[in-house]
């Protein structure tokens, strides 16, 4: 059996620690998006998720976004950690944005009424498949990412920035770069709390 998928698993960490050293090109990150945008499943074959793929300057003007959306809801006195945090991210040289495209979602659920609640769900569950694929293989590229929910807070100011379409739901941010500093250990669960096998014969 070919490892070198688990490993790539194994391997994913949230790095919080960025830089901009470019290890990979951004054609190499953009071949690395477009390959699992395009391949990672959804229900019906649905392909509601949607991303927004941005560099360099791009990706810094998103973190003032952010940063500018933070300062009007939290006290001047409290924001010098808050910012410090910000400036982490934007200490990369990239940021992935994971949108669901909401017309789609109610489409499939107009078409198929058995199914209209499930349909949310089954758009996070593939959501969620394509910022795993995306974050393991940039790993695997010796890139260093996190996922971060600023949302809904920076929504409508996101859109309008880079002109989207107001169907599109922001779920998640994945700032990467290169990697300045290592990761700590992680403590695990004992693996039979969070996984029955029945016996079975071999």
């Amino acid at each position: 059996m070919n490892e070198s998928f688990l490993d790539a698993v194994a391997g994913r960490r949230s790095i919080y620690s960025l830089g901009k050293e470019k290890t990979i090109s951004h054609e190499r990150v953009e071949g690395i998006v477009k390959t699992a945008v395009t391949h990672v499943p959804s229900a019906f074959n649905s392909q509601s998720s949607r991303t927004l793929l941005l560099f360099d300057e791009q990706s810094g003007d998103f973190w003032e976004i952010v940063k500018d959306s933070l300062k009007k809801i939290i006290p001047a006195a409290d924001f010098g950690k808050t910012a410090e945090k910000i400036d982490s991210f934007n200490a990369g040289w990239g940021t992935v944005l994971f949108f669901e495209d909401q017309s789609t979602v109610q489409n499939l659920a107009s078409q198929f009424p058995l199914y209209k609640e499930n349909f949310p769900v089954w758009s996070l569950q593939s959501n969620g498949m394509l910022e795993f694929a995306i974050w393991t293989a940039l790993e695997n590229e010796g890139l260093g990412a996190s996922l971060q929910h600023y949302n809904p807070l920076i929504d409508d100011a996101v859109k309008k920035r880079w002109n989207l379409d107001d169907n599109w739901k922001l779920l998640a941010q994945m700032p990467f770069g290169s990697v300045t500093s290592p990761p700590g250990d992680k403590d695990f669960l004992p693996i039979e709390q969070r996984l029955v096998i029945p016996p079975y014969k071999k």
